[in-house]
């Protein structure tokens, strides 16, 4: 324990900081250590659970099958761009940079890191507090037009708060020489929140200071609560005031390694932080609130200074010896303030934390919520830990995502899919959530970030042309090493349940329902490198069906945009029928085997690579969600280039060991999930799969098509690489 002595409350309770991050860290040596060697044996996108590293990577513009090509290309930058990878200058962008830097591949970034660097810095001051009983200073920065957030011991109370000032500009010029400090009174009569157990405060600055200057020329940092901000491994950047100095900035010496329930550790070799400073990624985004260095300690438990001597608070924390640091989840941050009672002024200027850069503040007559944060979807953790403000809040997020919120139950007929209580409209993507106000801005966003998936699709086409479409030996291997611990001997509903585990548990990142980025440029080519109709044999490139899907996206986004505008008041259930309409009117050019509206389009369901396939849009709507069946004859039977139809069931007229072989998957994979409905496929039909299936042997294309999708979401379909299984699984239970 601490050694008596004379020190402020303030030292006192940063003393507490102290014992404590030291306690949380020592706790987690055995989990901390896995991640290192995670880290360093296969690399970042291995170190965190799969869906936060999807999260990160949608982020980034990037998805799994690029991130896998990087990995297989040789370190060695080319020499026209600085990328590891074979691309021409006209190619190659900074979103394809930032995966390479985030995978520890390329330590180069754009020039406009540094731009964004200097513009996040300037919403960053240094907190200097005079009260009776001493003075302290801190790092704080601002969160919103009217509000600072730093720790709870930097500004423990609204009365130590009244005697503090925030300084801008406190820094060297480019020149070297001290540029002149900005001092803006701290005004908490007008707002301050603070919770000592998760050592935030946030409290108002006023407008102007006593010499004019305002307050807004030093704009803010938005605390955004979109998911994929920072994932185990990655490094992140610090800008502060150490022991009250000069800003400084700490550049990519912090590596984040383990993630706690409201803290996040990162170490360093150079310097702790200083309190209350943002932790940032490498695109700016504020992460975590910098509070503590976890210290090295002596048998007693006492911390140490950087000579061996127990530390003491008049030492400086530049005297502290270190092993890490630790933040405060801003996830956490945004869920204990949007639980705060707050009331008029109070109210408003919280909802103005909570609102994007570029949204006008609300009126004195809007509703007072906070129901625009979305709280506990930071970069690291799951969303929705916090309730929704009210039963159908609705946040539309320009330009591709829909998420609505509703305050219900879970569906009575729970599915497989176990990541989510709640029920949501289809997402696609997402970028910053605008109010109702701002629909109407977002139409350039929306051109934007179709670009952006259209260069994405096409960039994972252009890698694909370097690669080898199928090598039998490694695929063999890795087959082999999949199935070691699976007793083909054993009877056939265990056998079946080994493999439902398996799947399940190799199931890692589950991309999204999004074909153009992963599909048609690698996944479902076939040897000649172009894509065929699953059902009419039809042939297209895959240029193609991108542009043909990045066009239906787009003007699909367009229609839901003008309906919104139009119905500003419709419910969630209304959106949900006008989304399906225009998903109907303008489909995507592939095929579920297993059709959506059977599992209700839930994820990982709907993005299963593994029983997606190219399909024009004619031969999909001719198929419906009709089930498989097996004609005798073709005069009762409505036959197309697509097969055979009538009200009880399909035949394709081509690939039918294929779809049978991605049905018999998806049943492994989600048993219970279809088969409840008059129209979902029957039991009965199981004989007629498992006949296609004999019929047509397992071909190059469909060996292909499982490594390439096993490499990107993990998991493979026995059904291919084992045909011979089909007659022993005991498939009886995987109906409802």
């Amino acid at each position: 324990m601490i050694t008596a002595e004379h020190v402020s409350q303030a030292e006192t309770d940063y003393l507490a900081q102290l014992e404590k991050a030291a306690r949380r860290f020592d706790n987690r040596a055995a989990q901390r250590e896995e991640t290192l060697q995670t880290i360093e044996s296969r690399g970042v996108l291995y170190a965190d659970e799969p869906a936060r590293v999807k999260k990160r990577l949608a982020r980034l513009n990037a998805d799994w099958s690029l991130a896998k090509a990087i990995e297989q290309i040789p370190t060695e930058p080319a020499t026209t761009t600085g990328s590891t990878l074979p691309l021409s200058p006209e190619v190659f962008g900074a979103d394809v940079l930032g995966l390479e830097r985030l995978m520890g591949r390329n330590n180069l970034t754009g020039v406009a890191f540094l731009e964004g660097g200097y513009l996040a810095a300037r919403s960053i001051g240094r907190v200097c507090v005079r009260s009776p009983e001493g003075g302290h200073y801190g790092t704080g920065f601002m969160v919103s037009p009217s509000l600072l957030m730093t720790n709870n011991h930097v500004l423990r109370s609204l009365e130590e708060a009244s005697h503090a000032v925030v300084e801008f500009n406190f820094q060297a010029g480019v020149d070297g020489r001290p540029l002149d400090p900005v001092t803006f009174k701290i005004e908490p009569q007008n707002f301050f929140a603070t919770d000592r157990d998760l050592d935030f405060t946030v409290v108002a600055v006023a407008e102007r200071n006593q010499q004019g200057a305002r307050l807004a020329d030093f704009d803010w940092l938005p605390l955004d609560g979109a998911q994929g901000k920072a994932i185990l491994g990655e490094f992140v950047n610090i800008i502060q005031h150490p022991n009250g100095e000069p800003k400084q900035l700490a550049l990519r010496e912090n590596q984040i390694v383990d993630l706690l329930d409201r803290f996040v550790h990162y170490a360093t070799d150079t310097a702790p932080g200083s309190s209350g400073s943002p932790v940032f990624n490498d695109q700016w985004e504020v992460v975590a609130l910098h509070h503590s260095a976890v210290p090295k300690t002596d048998a007693d438990g006492r911390p140490l200074a950087v000579d061996g001597t127990p530390w003491r608070p008049g030492m400086g924390e530049h005297r502290l010896a270190w092993k890490a640091n630790e933040g405060v989840r801003i996830s956490r941050v945004l869920q204990a303030l949007s639980r705060f009672t707050l009331t008029g002024n109070a109210a408003r200027l919280r909802d103005e934390l909570f609102q994007p850069p570029g949204t006008p503040p609300r009126g004195e007559g809007a509703p007072q919520t906070a129901a625009a944060a979305r709280p506990g979807a930071d970069g690291f953790g799951p969303a929705g830990s916090a309730p929704l403000p009210s039963a159908t809040a609705v946040g539309l997020t320009v330009p591709l995502r829909i998420t609505v919120g509703v305050d219900m139950p879970t569906p009575d007929r729970p599915g497989p899919d176990r990541t989510s209580g709640a029920r949501s409209l289809p997402t696609v993507t997402s970028a910053a959530v605008l109010p109702r106000a701002e629909r109407a801005a977002g139409s350039s966003a929306v051109a934007d970030a179709a670009e952006q998936d259209l260069a994405a699709a096409l960039l994972n086409l252009r890698l694909g042309e370097t690669r080898a479409y199928y090598v039998r030996e490694d695929d063999r291997a890795a087959r082999d090493a999949y199935y070691a611990d699976i007793d083909a001997d054993s009877d056939g509903e265990t056998l079946r349940r080994a493999l439902t585990a398996l799947l399940e548990e190799t199931h890692g990142p589950r991309p999204s329902y999004k074909p153009a980025r992963m599909l048609y440029p690698w996944v479902d080519l076939h040897p000649d490198r172009l894509l065929r109709s699953v059902y009419s044999g039809k042939t297209f490139t895959a240029e193609e069906l991108i542009h043909a899907d990045a066009a239906a996206e787009a003007a699909r986004l367009r229609g839901l945009q003008e309906f919104l505008l139009r119905e500003a008041a419709a419910g969630t259930d209304v959106i949900a029928a006008e989304l399906d309409a225009l998903e109907a009117a303008l489909p995507f050019n592939c095929e579920h085997v297993v059709p959506q509206s059977w599992f209700a389009k839930r994820e990982p369901m709907r993005g299963d690579l593994h029983h997606l396939f190219a399909c024009e849009p004619e031969c999909n709507s001719f198929r419906g969600n009709i089930p498989y069946t097996d004609f005798p004859g073709f005069d009762e039977a409505v036959r197309e280039d697509c097969g055979m139809r009538e009200k009880t069931g399909f035949e394709p007229e081509h690939s039918r060991g294929a779809v049978a072989r991605a049905t018999l998957y998806f049943l492994l994979r989600y048993p219970g999930a279809v088969g409840d409905g008059t129209t979902e496929f029957p039991a009965d039909r199981l004989p007629i799969l498992v006949q296609w299936h004999e019929n047509e042997p397992v071909s190059e294309y469909e060996l292909h098509r499982n490594a390439a999708i096993a490499a990107i979401q993990g998991n493979r379909n026995p059904l291919i690489d084992h045909p011979e299984w089909a007659r022993s699984i005991d498939f009886s239970r995987v109906w409802p």
